[in-house]
């Protein structure tokens, strides 16, 4: 992955890489907030050689003490120190403690030692810095001291006091805070790379063309006004979304040029990709383009299209299969002079009903008088329906929802299409996210991206209550017949 493949990966999962980012910022604030305020208290000493005014033995001490300075630094945090110190001053610290709050250096070339005591209490560090300088500082003259001398070659000094420490050095609220964010931001890169790798989704088209070696014939831009206006009639007719399926109705009409398919069923892998919403769109642009086109519910299962238009549902392709009506009986009207057949009764047997030659024949029959004629199917891998029914027909279109759909049910819906020897003129990416472009030049307002809606196939809809077709039966059957009466 590119840096520029990175930048979009966290782009399009932002929220996970902000919540991480919190959490690191709250985290630095958690521990700054429970941390204890820790002070620190300096006494510094000197280290001078007893000797006389001559510049050689002066050299010659001065060299000794460097050399035997950092051997005093180790002496600062020993027993003989902080036993003298604790039983001196009485700190509330045994004298283990007070060793591990002592800290000791001396600057190279130098014959300066500093003692740095930590403790909560300001006033209590100051305390037992000065008094581990005064304690050390007779500790290493005794033991400099040769035996049968009562004078020390060296004596050490105190030249820095300790001052009562006015402001903690610990905690330190801005480091904290910059190492939780810091934090933050590693876990969410990490957290959304390995989101990304486990998500075998299919997030853009030629994702969806590389895996299935298929034409992408369209991308349609996800609308959250979908739901509410799943047919691009009217004022939606003017959207991205209504655009797309234009878009798709150019692109097959072109990609079949030499062998154009009358009969198309359209199908998905699973439920809710949007196939239902595609069949019934690009009926309608097929339609507007003065096509004769007849859409036909074959959906057994689940059928949506009689709601989708407003339609009666109870007499319709079954009512057909079964002799109990003429096609033209059951015929209904839809937008711009697009014929509908709607599902009509739910069978036992959907299966079966589908791919016997009664429906052969009654495909062939739709053929015959209409141009187009668009086929929704159930969809592929939940059940055989249209794996019975493909064959049919004259060519299929698969829809795939965008980062919804995995590469396996895709690859595994297109076998079977594949297998049944049905020709697949493409696949359709639904619910894709919506271009950023704002329209072309004077054109702005024509087509205006809006993003689409998540449940696209009108399966998982809210739909309003169907309300009764105004159209008539071709051949002038009363209306009560297609609401039910045998």
């Amino acid at each position: 992955m590119d840096l520029h493949g990175f930048l979009k990966v966290i782009a399009r999962r932002w929220p996970v890489a902000l919540v991480c980012l919190l959490l690191g910022a709250a985290a630095g604030w958690t521990a700054t907030a429970l941390s204890t305020p820790e002070y620190e208290a300096r006494a510094q000493l000197f280290v001078a050689a007893r000797s006389g005014g001559d510049t050689v033995q002066l050299n010659q001490g001065q060299s000794f003490l460097q050399s035997r300075v950092q051997s005093y630094v180790a002496i600062v945090a020993t027993r003989q120190v902080t036993d003298h110190v604790a039983r001196e001053l009485k700190p509330g610290l045994t004298s283990g403690e007070l060793a591990g709050r002592i800290k000791a250096e001396a600057p190279l070339n130098t014959v300066l030692i500093n003692i740095v005591v930590t403790d909560t209490k300001p006033g209590r560090a100051a305390r037992v810095a000065n008094a581990v300088a005064l304690r050390f500082s007779d500790v290493v003259e005794q033991l400099e001291t040769p035996q049968g001398s009562s004078l020390a070659p060296v004596s050490l000094g105190i030249t820095q006091q300790a001052a009562v420490p006015g402001a903690p050095v610990s905690p330190k609220p801005l480091l904290n805070m910059a190492a939780g964010i810091l934090g933050g931001l590693l876990l969410g890169a990490g957290l959304v790379v390995l989101l990304e790798t486990l998500d075998t989704t299919l997030k853009s088209a030629e994702a969806l063309s590389e895996l299935t070696a298929l034409p992408v014939l369209c991308s349609i831009p996800y609308d959250k006004a979908a739901p509410d206006h799943p047919l691009t009639t009217g004022d939606s007719g003017h959207s991205a979304r209504a655009e797309a399926f234009r878009r798709l109705r150019t692109n097959l009409q072109f990609a079949q040029v030499d062998d154009r398919p009358r009969v198309m069923v359209v199908t998905s892998s699973l439920p809710g990709e949007g196939k239902t919403n595609t069949a019934a769109n690009l009926a309608v642009s097929l339609a507007e383009a003065g096509v004769t086109t007849c859409l036909v519910d074959a959906d057994l299962r689940r059928p949506c299209v009689a709601r989708t238009f407003g339609l009666v549902q109870d007499a319709g392709l079954t009512t057909v299969l079964i002799g109990r009506a003429s096609i033209a009986e059951v015929m209904q009207q839809g937008p711009s002079g697009l014929a509908v057949l709607t599902s009509g009764a739910i069978p036992p047997n959907p299966t079966e009903l589908l791919a016997s030659d009664r429906m052969g024949d009654f495909l062939r029959e739709l053929a015959s008088a209409y141009e187009a004629v668009i086929v929704d199917t159930a969809p592929l891998l939940p059940v055989a329906d249209t794996v019975g029914l493909a064959p049919l027909a004259q060519g299929a279109l698969l829809v795939v929802r965008a980062s919804s759909t995995s590469r396996e049910q895709v690859r595994t819906a297109a076998s079977a299409l594949s297998t049944v020897g049905v020709r697949t003129l493409g696949t359709v990416f639904s619910m894709a996210p919506a271009p950023k472009s704002k329209g072309y030049g004077a054109y702005g307002g024509y087509g205006d991206p809006r993003p689409e809606d998540a449940s696209d196939d009108t399966s998982s809809r809210r739909m309003p209550p169907p309300r009764p077709s105004r159209s008539r039966p071709r051949d002038g059957v009363a209306l009560s017949y297609l609401a039910g009466e045998k």
